[in-house]
């Protein structure tokens, strides 16, 4: 890992059960190189579409996907940020919901109240979006103050079933900017 940039600090990378999970470790990669200590937190469906003991090794954390008990000690520092990618339409629904019936969730809900740095990217298809609910839940999360990089100029939203085409473009690189961005007007 590189020296700490101004930015730097603990990011929980949480990742979905989507097509670029696969790939999740260029981000991990990315915000490495930018300073970051990255912890990988994953969708219980997610663990199925990536290699979690590579994640380990990358980062340097266990991955984790479930809760761990009361009387456990988490294996995780508190964390300063957090980017939600790629972030299912399933996850979205539920986050904006206040559902936290996962880990992932859990962890994603408690940070809109923290007032932690959240970004996310989802990976979703163009029947998903037109289901009544799915603008209702974007609006939430950005009133919650949660980045939301969405649409096809950020991640092309695809027909149902023509995913895979899309998944060598996924803009991991966008999520960092956006946090920095979000640092650099706080200040």
């Amino acid at each position: 890992m590189t020296g700490k940039s101004k930015t730097s600090g603990v990011l929980y990378v949480v990742a979905c059960a989507a097509g670029p999970a696969r790939d999740v470790g260029v981000l991990d990669d990315q915000a490495q190189a930018e300073g970051w200590d990255v912890c990988c937190i994953l969708t219980p469906s997610a663990r199925h579409f990536v290699d979690a003991a590579a994640l380990e090794t990358r980062t340097g954390h266990p991955v984790r996907s479930e809760y761990k008990k009361p009387d456990e000690p988490d294996v995780l520092p508190p964390s300063d940020a957090i980017i939600v990618a790629p972030a299912s339409f399933n996850t979205i629904d539920k986050w904006a919901a206040g559902i936290s019936d996962t880990l992932a969730l859990g962890l994603i809900t408690e940070a809109i109240g923290k007032g932690l740095p959240i970004v996310t990217i989802p990976a979703v298809n163009a029947a998903q979006t037109q289901h009544p609910v799915w603008e209702r839940s974007v609006a939430t999360l950005r009133a919650a103050g949660v980045r939301v990089l969405h649409g096809d100029e950020v991640y092309a939203i695809h027909p149902p079933g023509e995913g895979a085409q899309y998944l060598h473009v996924f803009p991991w690189h966008r999520a960092l900017a956006a946090l920095k961005e979000r640092d650099e007007s706080h200040r």
